[in-house]
């Protein structure tokens, strides 16, 4: 059983589940359960079955996918008062997941069984507008990954990504290169050459911003 401030949190995070009328949500949620995962942790992988529906309540998922090579790109992070389309999109098709996700930063969660997704998804409007504007949020969010992808340079796209960071930026140069889908190597030549610019200053897992001006004109050139 979920405690009250857990279902104040979940309420707060998530405002459409407040529609649903109170001893309806009460018997939903009492088959959910309350996950806490360490950053590192793999919550799902490619071919796996899903098994129910997450609710952040604190932390982030990178969801990725890998190649045989084991470069990896990151498609989108999930953060509290979202959730995962990858996950809605197995459940609603009765599908096995085409990608891996993992706790970026230590997430506290509530996991709702499949059962309960279809339930609410069969019964709820709210729900239901809730899962679909995630879904055309996320597309979009992916065909600008895939048009960056395409069409960008790999040191565009990592301006791009530098000038939408806090500064100082404090992470490893292959935690950048992962979510470029890139190799730490070629990460780390780039970032020097934007040194040598003077555009960032580099530390040691940090990364501080010196001309964003600079950065920002040559991410849209």
């Amino acid at each position: 059983m979920l405690s009250n401030d857990i279902r104040a949190r979940i309420l707060l995070l998530y405002p459409m589940l407040r529609e649903l009328p109170v001893a309806e949500l009460d018997g939903l949620l009492v088959s959910a359960s309350l996950m806490q995962l360490a950053a590192g942790t793999v919550v799902f992988d490619e071919n796996q079955a899903c098994q129910g529906f997450p609710l952040l309540l604190s932390g982030s998922l990178r969801i990725i996918k890998s190649a045989a090579s084991g470069r990896e790109l990151q498609l989108y992070r999930v953060v509290p008062g979202e959730s995962c389309i990858m996950t809605s999109s197995c459940l609603l098709g009765d599908s096995r997941y085409q990608a891996r996700g993992i706790v970026a930063e230590s997430v506290e969660m509530v996991f709702l069984p499949a059962a309960v997704f279809h339930s609410m998804m069969g019964k709820y409007d709210a729900f239901r507008r809730y899962v679909f504007q995630l879904f055309t949020e996320r597309l979009t969010d992916m065909m600008e990954l895939v048009t960056a992808v395409a069409f960008q340079k790999l040191d565009q796209r990592l301006a791009a990504l530098l000038v939408v960071k806090p500064s100082p930026l404090h992470t490893t140069h292959q935690a950048i290169a992962d979510e470029l889908g890139s190799a730490r190597e070629m990460v780390s030549r780039l970032l020097k050459g934007f040194a040598d610019q003077g555009w960032v200053k580099l530390g040691r897992e940090q990364i501080i911003i010196s001309d964003m001006a600079a950065l920002k004109k040559f991410a849209t050139l």
